[in-house]
């Protein structure tokens, strides 16, 4: 059990968990973990954590095949211009280990922006909260649960 399991099993949400096993030589965490349970990188999602320019903690969760545009999720957010987070703010904030950060259930609930193209997908796969689990359920459930918004974040 993981805080977003718990969060999920509360809110009674359905979700399917998938292990893996996690190697510490892997160099992208979200690569590792579409290729090891056999799954399009499109359709599993990473927890990015950005600082806008006043400080502010905001969650960007995006498909592991494609790079955050900060630019965009800038707009998205309304704030001037957003910078990926320091790792150990990001860990602090969450409560979550880098390569382990989850969506759900942070120990500080902050802004959360998913990519739009979740909504193409049945179900997405994002992190469980821990390097080697993936929490596979549908993208509205995770949007209901972390009060995100669907916003373009990977645009040019």
């Amino acid at each position: 059990m993981t805080p977003a399991t718990k969060l999920l099993d509360k809110a009674k949400v359905a979700y399917q968990l998938h292990r893996y096993t996690h190697d510490p030589q892997a160099e992208s965490y979200g690569g590792e973990a579409a290729d090891k349970l056999g799954l399009e990188h499109r359709r599993v999602f990473k927890t990015l954590l950005a600082a806008s320019e006043t400080g502010e903690l905001l969650v960007a969760v995006v498909p592991v095949s494609d790079k955050l545009n900060l630019k965009a999720l800038a707009a998205a957010a309304k704030v001037k211009k957003t910078a990926m987070a320091d790792p150990a703010a990001a860990q602090r904030s969450t409560g979550y280990l880098v390569g382990g950060i989850s969506p759900l259930g942070q120990k500080k609930r902050l802004r959360t922006f998913i990519d739009s193209s979740a909504a193409d997908w049945d179900s997405i796969f994002v992190s469980g909260g821990r390097r080697g689990l993936e929490i596979e359920l549908k993208a509205s459930d995770l949007q209901a649960q972390t009060n995100a918004q669907l916003s373009e974040l990977c645009r040019d």
